[in-house]
């Protein structure tokens, strides 16, 4: 019977089915959770990819970091159409800076529980006993990098120096090496048609002062009222005034609330307008040539309007005009603004007029006495010598015994017509002189190819010449970038994805010439962007511009060469912290300098100081730190070294 029983088959199909139905049912339920969850998972990874891309877009335009990880929030929760969003707990990773294009970051946990077996939860991936499964789901979102880089190169006098290791001027070494750079970045931004201007350049270059350009003269942010403390240093408008004015009644000015204005017909149009330096430039008349400037073009206007602004101009090689004719136009330089603002970009405004920007004036220095302005040929002109150099005008001739001083700053002499006859002003002295660099060439978009040509003229036509004064230069390669006056053509200063760069090069230490006139008008050095550094502004300061902020390892009465370095050192490492603390990159190149002088290693040094940190490099010699954007070059490794630079910008564009 037991054997009859064992080999009984009836009933086997039942129970085999019964038996296999367990496993077949829960692989089904396992496949239908599966599916579930890959259909979960892959709808809140869709969701995360259109929330980092709106919210990208967010960041772009300039919205708050909260603003930011709410709107996240909420584009990505609206894009959740079957997940539910209590089940998901969203984190928001904003990219680390505003200047470059860094990466948004969106990750979700996703809580899953499963359908038809909880039990299944732990071969899907959850832990023994647990009914529901967690996953991750992330997306990364490069923002659009865009580059805006300002060139800063040293157009000093120096620069006409044989470069180390070659048989070139540096001046040319660097035409080829930053022309190479504009270049290259121009092959990759043209690969970038999506998106507009993806790389710009401006080109700032720079000796004692830094030209803005002539064409500027009636722009908001020039001083137009005589306004700026700054404006009348070196000027005393009282010797115009009526009582001492040789024209009497009929042309004097007069002193109403700090502003001088004109007064009297013989002014003509310009009656009661303000007195500046720009009506300087158009009421000088002479009757021989005019002022030489050696900018490698030099700008002639031709008409100025009542207030002294140019109307009508153009552009010429030196220019002489034999007849009675306005003796100079200005040829686009300004002074370093009074300290704060002559170390940051601060948007210039009348209601701060010590932001306002004041054109160069160089005065016409003691030198020539000036006897017979009338021409009856009684007494000729007579030269005192009195050892300076911008001497290019005829100095008042009937104060009885002058100081230098007063030889300098009596406006009475700028206002009778030079006579042909009188000393001629040396080639590049004259109210320009210190104002040897060509205009700055604002931001120009490389993929355009006009724009990209005017910025290879411009680096071309660079020539050098005069003094070495880098923070001037720094600070208006700062400005080139800006959304804000003076220039404009930059992104929103508050836009992400978008990398402002300054790169300067400099092949020495910050130069202002000394000079020895405590016995005469006290200058104490040439004139230069920060003025006379002898001269003491008490509108604005009891030390000369020049010393404002400075630490006391600079004496605030020492007026030697080597006291202008230090205080221009410090005036630089200002600036530098100030733009990088704005956001601004900055990449700086020493050329030909060398560490076994002692001037030159300090100047490498700051140069060092005042560079970024690399976001892609590290120090060669402490790999926990991140490499220094400086460069140490010679004539012979600037080429290559400007090519390290094109890499290092070009890490900035890469898009994911």
């Amino acid at each position: 019977m037991i054997r009859k029983f064992l080999s009984d088959k009836r009933g086997n199909y039942a129970l085999m089915t019964a038996i296999t139905m367990v496993p077949l049912l829960a692989a089904v339920g396992l496949a239908v959770d599966y599916t579930e969850l890959v259909r979960q998972r892959q709808e809140t990874l869709n969701a995360l990819d259109a929330a980092g891309m709106a919210t990208a877009q967010q960041i772009v335009a300039g919205v708050s970091d909260a603003d930011a990880k709410a709107y996240a929030k909420s584009f990505f929760e609206a894009n959740l159409r079957h997940v539910p969003p209590a089940n998901t707990v969203l984190t928001v990773t904003l990219p680390n800076n505003n200047t470059g294009g860094g990466t948004l970051v969106l990750q979700a946990a996703l809580k899953y529980q499963p359908i038809i077996m909880p039990a299944a939860a732990m071969l899907l991936g959850g832990q023994a006993g647990a009914t529901e499964v967690n996953v991750t789901a992330r997306s990364e979102i490069r923002l659009k990098n865009t580059l805006e880089v300002a060139l800063v190169l040293d157009n000093s006098g120096s620069m006409s120096t044989l470069g180390s290791g070659t048989g070139q001027k540096r001046i040319d070494l660097l035409k080829n090496a930053a022309a190479q750079l504009v270049n290259t970045l121009t092959l990759q931004a043209q690969q970038m048609k999506q998106i507009t201007k993806p790389v710009q350049f401006s080109l700032v270059p720079f000796s004692a002062s830094v030209n803005v350009g002539p064409t500027h003269d009636g722009d908001d942010w020039m001083d137009q009222d005589g306004i700026s403390p700054v404006q009348h240093e070196n000027f005393d408008w009282s010797t115009m005034t009526q009582a001492n004015s040789p024209f009497g009644a009929s042309k004097y000015v007069e002193k109403v609330n700090g502003v001088w204005y004109k007064r009297g017909a013989d002014w003509g149009d310009s009656k009661d307008e303000p007195a500046t330096r720009f009506s300087l430039y158009a009421d000088m008349t002479v009757e021989s040539g005019r002022e030489e400037v050696p900018n490698s073009k030099q700008y002639i206007c031709d008409k100025y309007d009542k207030k002294g602004k140019c109307s009508s101009g153009h552009w010429t090689d030196p220019e002489y005009v034999y007849t009675t004719s306005r003796y100079a136009s200005w040829q686009g330089c300004v002074e370093a603004r009074p300290y704060p603002y002559n170390n940051d970009d601060t948007t210039p405004t009348t209601a701060t007029p010590g932001t306002l920007f004041v054109p160069m004036f160089a005065p016409d220095e003691p030198g020539t006495l000036w006897r017979d302005f009338n021409r009856d040929g009684t007494n000729d002109v007579t030269s005192v010598s009195y050892g300076y150099d911008n001497n290019w005008w005829a100095d008042w001739p009937n104060s009885p015994n002058p100081t230098a001083t007063q030889r300098q700053t009596d406006m009475r002499k700028y206002f009778l017509v030079k006579p042909y006859g009188s000393t001629s002003a040396s080639s590049g002295d004259g109210p320009n002189a210190a104002c040897t660099t060509n205009p700055i060439t604002p931001l120009k978009d490389v993929t355009v190819t006009a724009q990209k040509q005017a910025l290879i003229d411009a680096i071309n036509a660079m020539a050098p010449t005069g003094n070495t004064n880098v923070p001037e230069g720094l600070a208006w390669g700062w400005r080139t970038l800006s959304s804000n006056e003076p220039f404009t053509e930059g992104r929103s200063n508050a836009e992400k994805g978008n990398d402002k760069v300054v790169i300067v090069l400099t092949d020495g230490a910050n130069t202002y010439s000394a000079i020895s006139d405590a016995s005469y008008a006290n200058n104490r050095s040439t004139y230069a962007a920060y003025g006379y550094t002898g001269l003491v502004n008490a509108a604005v300061s009891s030390v000369t511009r020049l010393f404002m902020n400075t630490t006391s390892s600079v004496p605030k009465t020492t007026y030697t060469d080597a006291n202008y370095t230090a205080a221009l050192d410090e005036q630089m490492q200002s600036l530098c912290a100030n733009a990088k603390a704005a956001g601004i990159m900055v990449m700086t190149v020493s050329l030909d300098l060398v560490d076994s002088k002692a001037d030159e290693k300090k100047a490498m040094a700051a140069l060092k100081a005042c560079s970024s940190d690399s976001r892609f490099r590290k120090d060669p010699t402490d790999p926990s730190k991140p490499a220094k954007l400086f460069w140490n070059s010679t004539g012979a490794t600037l080429s290559d070294d400007f090519k390290a630079i094109g890499n290092e910008l070009s890490n900035l564009r890469i898009v994911s």
